[in-house]
């Protein structure tokens, strides 16, 4: 055990593909944030009402719909003549990163007051150009990782994921609230186009990705190799879909109106808010990611998603405790500490589920389709999550998430046979 525990700890510092998926786990997670919680931040502070907010998060709906557009990666090599030593996946990534970044710097010169549709059109294709780097991304992990490095691939992808949305969805707001909006974003937009040279200098994994002759043959041939890996009936298929949607879903009820909670009804400030998910929400996210990264090498698939998903749970608990007590500060920075601590965990061990489903010459739909089903939660609690507040108050609503998470880990429990199988697979 100790000789295992070692090898692990040391690792990330031998292996360069580890180190390369920490940075682009950051570039996947920056775009997130903004057209999620940051956004909703913007327009809180703009006084937009709650039901109107509750509708913004309609904009991340291309996470859940990338699957069908996923078969275009995996096809096309959209710069093959400017980069032909560059892989598929590669070439993807870049070409998302700079797109993004200008994205985002138009977003600057735009404002809930002045132009709100506008703002929201453009958040909406910031959600589509993160969902399709997202989807390149998924694929290259998937394929650069060794089986033995998928845990702990996971765990990096998700740490930078985490930091990268602390920074675009905690440090942007103590920045906006000294320096202003505009300027935030256009330092965000800078940190995105440089991140494109980190997708530039990565490494191609062992086995070069073939992409398929025809689109026909991208959009069918990783179904059906899906199918025939697994010898699944469709009601096995069906069940483990509906797993990878609710998994998450507790959590994603109660974080999706997070920010509005702590800026209206316990009215902290921007600085508050953004200091306590930048610094302790960091700290707990990276040891939750570590944690979670160690536990899965240990313990393997299954009893890490069961604890996991017990965890995240219980801290949904916190927010009604935070809800019913007067404001008190260093309370909201415990139960953020703890929410991203079971957070990381959580998602480290989900995302290697992910990875143990797909094969290397359809990783990119396959993936996508099957992150796409996760990302059903985050983005269409938003506009239930509003109106749940508007009829049951913060209270019960938080307590609701908590019943909410409970489905998941029951169908895990009767899944656990068919999560050992794929952890021997990916083993």
């Amino acid at each position: 055990m100790a000789n295992k525990f070692t090898d692990v700890f040391w690792l990330p510092f031998k292996e360069k593909r580890l180190q390369f998926i920490l940075l682009l786990g950051f570039a996947s997670g920056l775009p997130l944030a903004l057209s999620g919680s940051t956004l909703q931040a913007w327009y809180a502070v703009s006084q937009v009402d709650i039901v109107t907010i509750g509708l913004l998060t309609l904009v991340g709906q291309p996470y859940v719909y990338k699957f069908l557009w996923a078969p275009l990666i995996d096809r096309y090599n959209p710069l093959s003549r400017l980069l032909s030593a560059v892989g598929n996946r590669r070439q993807w990534m870049i070409l998302m990163q700079v797109i993004i970044s200008i994205i985002i710097f138009l977003m600057a010169f735009s404002s809930p007051e002045k132009a709100p549709f506008l703002l929201a059109v453009l958040a909406l294709m910031l959600a589509f150009s993160s969902a399709t780097y997202d989807i390149a991304f998924d694929a290259y992990r998937a394929d650069v990782l060794k089986p033995s490095e998928r845990g702990l691939g996971a765990a990096f992808s998700v740490g930078g994921y985490r930091v990268a949305m602390l920074v675009s969805g905690g440090l942007i707001l103590v920045m906006a609230d000294h320096i202003g909006w505009q300027l935030s974003l256009i330092a965000m937009a800078l940190l995105m186009f440089f991140s494109a040279f980190i997708s530039y200098l990565s490494p191609e994994p062992d086995s070069q990705h073939i992409s398929p002759k025809r689109l026909t043959q991208a959009v069918v041939e990783p179904f059906y190799a899906f199918f025939n890996k697994t010898k699944w009936t469709m009601t096995h298929v069906v069940i483990i879909l509906v797993f990878i949607i609710l998994y998450k879903l507790g959590d994603a009820f109660a974080g999706s109106l997070t920010t509005t909670f702590l800026l209206r009804q316990l009215a902290f400030s921007l600085t508050e808010v953004g200091l306590a998910m930048k610094s302790v929400g960091l700290a707990a996210t990276l040891l939750g990611v570590f944690i979670g990264g160690m536990i899965l090498y240990h313990f393997g698939l299954y009893i890490s998603l069961l604890w996991f998903g017990i965890f995240q749970a219980i801290t949904n608990l916190g927010f009604v405790f935070l809800s019913i007590m007067p404001a008190d500060y260093w309370l909201m920075i415990l139960i953020i500490a703890m929410e991203n601590l079971a957070g990381g965990m959580g998602t480290a061990a989900f995302v290697a589920l992910l990875m143990g489903l797909c094969q290397p010459a359809y990783s990119a739909t396959q993936f996508a389709l099957l992150s796409a089903f996760s990302a059903v939660g985050r983005v269409y609690v938003g506009p239930l999550s509003g109106y749940g507040i508007d009829l049951l108050g913060w209270t019960s609503f938080y307590l609701a998430s908590f019943f909410i998470a409970l489905p998941g880990i029951l169908l895990l429990i009767f899944l656990k046979r068919t999560i050992m199988q794929i952890d021997k697979k990916t083993a």
